[in-house]
């Protein structure tokens, strides 16, 4: 009798009550100026209607329970306002505010947290704008996509901003008082992951080339994850004994155990696609924040490729046209060696995808730290990534991007370079131009002294008669120091594809 009584019960409640997704909670930021889709759950077949800004719609949950409506294009607003979903129960948000909203993606760069930051204590302590909201997604992988995920809206405060993302965070600060609407955050980040982890299964399969990146998996089960997993067995042994005091007197008769290297990607391709990505699909959205590479160092060449397939990607999966999407081009970090090229070369990667429509690329060449993966002057990051929105999108008259390499041509011993956005001209902050580098036919490259002429560069070295190629900050981490009249860094270049 007991379990008659108990299954029916179970369906009822399993199955009758209305949820909304987990991006629909108090204090959400919905996107202003275009349509806005809300979905959720419900008994199959239950008809749902949602309130908002004096519109009524309504919809029928499918044969799963998924229901869909969408408002009509709303107006900006920062007051907060309620919206209402009926059905056989009622679910009632509260302090629902429209602005611009912001997906920040990427891995621990992008993940960095104000209280880490420059400045930290300052900074929290003037978060005060409750016209800035934040929806950290929680962690997650899966093998195949997923339709849910968890997390809160949570107001800009000081006793909340701590935990943003201090990228997304210090760019809302720069952008929202001057568009003078709410800014929402989505901070859908996971430190030390592979862009292959982010791409749908549909963009891997997008090109022949890209079958390597199922062989390097296949390759990292068998070599890397037993490593992994005998490394996390003997740290969590270490740890106990540690807590136990048993190296009090003699830390050196147990050394803390070594990591194992990971030389290729370590969680399963598409995996944080499907659990972080795609139960935000299709939330209306303004732009994307994007800050990842740095696990990629290991195979620098096939970046470009991968990055724009999953631009692309994530534009059909959203489908809201060609979403703005604004990337830091990695900034100077020695990676072991700071004479290295792994770094040079993925940041040329990076910025093959300025190709694409409505990108935009920050330079941080100037202002990483050689010895830190994760420099802390985030705040100048975000202005950079500001001053591209600001002037792509919100009609700003303002210089957003630094000198970029057009051409390199010889004159007698020297290369003459030649600029796009140097109109304002060159200069070589601090002291004498750094980091440029000339070869000739031999494929020599020497360092090389520079002279500005206006919006140009004049290279030479004794050390090379006829130069044929030049380069710039093309190391890992060079000591880069060219600048426009705006401030602004050049991108490190090379003339040459050798």
């Amino acid at each position: 009798m007991r379990k008659f009584l108990l299954l029916p019960l179970l369906a009822v409640t399993a199955f009758a009550d209305i949820t909304l997704a987990p991006l629909f909670s108090d204090h959400v930021v919905l996107q202003r100026d275009k349509p806005v889709p809300i979905w959720g759950n419900a008994e199959a077949g239950e008809h749902v209607e949602v309130t908002f800004a004096q519109e009524t719609v309504g919809s029928t949950a499918d044969a799963n329970g998924r229901w869909v409506v969408v408002l009509s294009p709303l107006q900006a607003s920062g007051l907060g306002a309620e919206l209402v979903v009926r059905g056989k129960n009622e679910v009632r948000l509260q302090d629902v505010l429209v602005g611009d909203v912001w997906l920040c993606s990427g891995q621990s760069n992008m993940e960095f947290p104000v209280r880490r930051a420059d400045n930290a204590a300052q900074e929290i302590a003037g978060a005060n704008n409750a016209l800035i909201r934040h929806f950290k997604v929680a962690r997650a992988k899966s093998d195949t996509p997923i339709e849910t995920m968890q997390g809160v809206w949570e107001v800009c405060s000081p006793t909340t901003v701590g935990e943003f993302t201090a990228v997304g965070y210090f760019f809302a600060r720069d952008i929202q008082p001057r568009i003078a609407v709410p800014v929402g955050l989505i901070n859908c980040t996971w430190g030390g992951t592979q862009i292959e982890c982010w791409m749908s299964s549909a963009a891997l399969s997008s090109e022949p080339r890209f079958a390597a990146v199922a062989d390097n998996w296949k390759r990292m089960q068998t070599e890397w994850l037993p490593q992994k997993a005998a490394y996390d067995a003997a740290l969590a042994e270490w740890q106990a004994d540690e807590a136990a005091g048993k190296f009090k007197n003699n830390k050196a008769a147990k050394p803390r155990p070594a990591a194992p290297p990971a030389n290729g990607p370590t969680m399963a391709p598409s995996s944080l696609f499907n659990a972080m990505i795609n139960p935000a699909v299709p939330f209306s959205i303004r732009g994307i924040l994007w800050y990842q590479g740095e696990s990629n160092f290991y195979n620098p060449g096939e970046y470009g490729a991968l990055f724009t397939a999953m631009i692309r990607s994530w534009r059909q999966h959203f489908g809201q046209g060609e979403l703005p999407f604004y990337w830091v081009q990695l900034p100077n970090f020695k990676n072991g060696d700071p004479f290295g090229l792994t770094w040079a070369v993925l940041r040329e990667e990076q910025a093959k995808a300025l190709a694409l429509p409505a990108t935009g690329q920050a330079v941080a060449i100037d202002i990483g730290d050689a010895n830190d993966i994760h420099p802390k002057n985030k705040q100048e990051v975000a202005r950079r990534l500001a001053l591209i929105a600001r002037s792509q999108l919100y009609g700003a008259h303002v210089d957003a991007s630094g000198p970029q390499f057009l051409s390199a041509l010889r004159e007698g011993n020297a290369m003459r370079v030649r600029f796009a956005h140097a109109g304002t001209g060159l200069t070589a902050r601090d002291k004498p131009l750094q980091s440029l580098q000339i070869a000739g036919a031999d494929r020599r490259f020497y360092p090389a002294a520079a002279r500005i002429d206006r919006d140009t560069l004049i290279v030479s070295t004794p050390q090379v008669r006829e130069p044929v190629a030049v380069r710039y900050a093309w190391f890992n981490a060079p000591d880069a120091n060219l600048y426009n009249g705006a401030g602004l860094p050049a991108a490190p270049f090379r003339s040459d594809n050798w």
